[in-house]
C-alpha cells in the first residue's frame, strides 16, 4: 500500500451495549465435529475503534466481537469432517455473493483458539449459493474464534466473528511472557516499539536469518508484512498492514516492515506477523503489553517464544492460500 494503514479511533468506555444475532450452525473440525457458540460481547472490555482495512463509523466496537454488525452476518455451516463453511448474510437475509477484493483476496478467515495458542489465516472459497469452504484450519480441541474479514461489495469493511468449539480436552495453556525477540522456521524476528492506548504508535518488525539480514522478502497479499493482533480476554480483532508496498519505487523487501497501529485499551495482546520468504509464509508471534506494565496478565515464564507447533508454521499448507 501507498500510506500506512491505521488503526485509530478507539474511545475508552463505551456506554452502549450491543446486541447480536448470533447464527447457530455446525461446522466441520480436523477430526470431530465444531459446534459454533455464543459469545456475548457486552462483558468485553470495550473500546471504539476503525476496522482494520478501512475507517468504521464512530462509537463502534472494535472488530471481530459481534456476529452481527450493519445488517451482515457470520452463520456456520454443516459441513464434511475437514472443512470448515460459513456463509455471511446481508441486511435482507439473502447470502451475500459479491464482495471487494481486499489484499488480493476477497475473504480472509482468521482463527485463534480462545487461550491465544493457535492461530491461522486462510483464504476460503466461495461457492455460488454464497457458501465459503475451507480446509478446516481449526487444529485440535478448544474453543476458537474465527473471524471473516470482508467488504461486502457497495458496503464497508468488516469483520465478524463466531466462537466454535472443537470436542476433546485440552490443559489451559498460560499466554506466554511479553518478548521483543521471537524464532520461526529458522528466522528470527525482533519487534521495536510499544503499542499504546488511544494513540498511534510505530512498530517495526525486521526478519533476519542465520544472523543475516532478510533483504528479499517476497510479497503476500500486496505487502511484505500483515499484522494481527488479538486482545487478551475478548479477542479484540486489530488487522493492520505496512507503511508501504511492493513496486512503489520507495519500500525496499525487507528486513524490516513498519507498521501504525493504535490499540483501543491497555492490556496483554497476541501480536502475529505473517511474512512470505523462500516461497513460503511465515507467522511470527509476539505477547506485548499497552499501557500500564501492571495490568494482570497470566504469562509463563520469561523467554524468546516459539511459535506453537499445532499452528503449522512452516508446513507445507500452512494455511496462507
Amino acid at each position: 500500500m501507498n500510506t500506512a494503514t491505521k488503526l485509530s479511533g478507539f474511545a475508552l468506555g463505551l456506554a452502549a451495549v450491543f446486541g447480536a444475532a448470533y447464527g447457530v450452525g455446525q461446522v466441520a473440525g480436523p477430526d470431530t465435529p465444531a459446534v459454533a457458540t455464543r459469545h456475548d460481547p457486552t462483558d468485553a472490555g470495550h473500546a471504539d475503534g476503525d476496522h482494520p482495512t478501512g475507517a468504521a463509523p464512530t462509537n463502534h466496537l472494535p472488530g471481530g466481537l459481534l456476529v452481527s454488525d450493519r445488517g451482515y452476518t457470520m452463520q456456520p455451516m454443516t459441513a464434511p469432517a475437514g472443512e470448515f463453511a460459513f456463509r455471511i448474510t446481508g441486511p435482507d437475509g439473502r447470502p451475500v455473493t459479491r464482495y471487494d477484493v481486499a489484499h488480493d483476496k476477497r475473504m480472509h478467515l482468521i482463527v485463534a483458539r480462545r487461550d491465544l495458542s493457535g492461530f491461522r489465516h486462510v483464504h476460503p472459497e466461495l461457492a455460488a449459493d454464497g457458501t465459503w469452504r475451507v480446509a478446516s484450519p481449526l487444529a485440535g480441541p478448544g474453543v476458537w474464534r474465527a473471524f471473516a474479514d470482508f467488504t461486502p461489495t457497495g458496503g464497508e469493511p468488516l469483520t465478524l466473528g463466531v466462537d466454535v468449539t472443537v470436542p476433546g480436552a485440552l490443559p489451559a495453556r498460560p499466554l506466554p511472557a511479553p518478548a521483543t525477540s521471537t524464532n520461526v522456521d529458522g528466522y528470527t524476528v525482533t519487534l521495536t516499539g510499544t503499542p499504546q492506548p488511544g494513540r498511534t504508535a510505530e512498530l517495526t518488525l525486521t526478519v533476519s536469518r542465520d544472523g543475516q539480514p532478510v533483504t528479499d522478502l517476497q510479497p503476500y497479499l500486496g505487502a511484505y508484512g500483515h499484522l494481527v493482533a488479538l486482545r487478551q480476554g475478548d479477542l479484540a480483532y486489530l488487522h493492520v498492514h505496512p507503511d508501504g508496498a511492493p513496486g512503489d519505487g520507495r519500500t525496499p523487501a525487507g528486513p524490516a516492515a513498519t507498521f501504525y497501529a493504535e490499540v483501543p485499551s491497555a492490556g496483554s495482546y497476541r501480536l502475529y506477523l505473517d511474512f512470505r520468504h523462500g516461497d513460503a509464509v511465515h507467522t511470527a508471534e509476539f505477547t506485548v503489553v499497552a499501557g500500564d506494565p501492571g495490568v494482570p496478565a497470566t504469562t509463563a515464564p520469561a523467554a524468546t517464544t516459539t511459535p506453537t507447533a499445532d499452528a503449522g508454521h512452516g508446513a507445507p499448507g500452512h494455511g496462507h492460500n
